[in-house]
């Protein structure tokens, strides 16, 4: 099985855009997807796939605490079920 990384990785390219294109992660994840250029509707959008694909849930003191892709993957692993 995938790991949440691997998983997320491909999400994030099926699931965002950027000006018409996938969004290309860069390999350390240290990105925020804001500063990469998606919108905050597109990351509401976003959050909620993620919470149905993982299984996990989002308040919105998550959402304001999980700042680049990274921890996002860490958020998911510790609170997957």
């Amino acid at each position: 099985m995938a790991t949440t990384e691997e998983r997320i990785k491909q999400f994030v390219k099926e699931n965002l855009e950027v000006d018409g294109q996938p969004l290309d992660l860069p390999e350390d994840l240290n990105i925020s997807l804001i500063d990469a250029g998606i919108s905050s509707l597109d990351l509401v959008a976003f959050a909620k796939l993620v919470s149905q694909e993982f299984n996990v849930t989002f308040t919105p003191e998550d959402c304001a605490s999980v700042n680049s892709v990274r921890e996002l993957i860490q958020f998911i692993d510790t609170r997957a079920g």
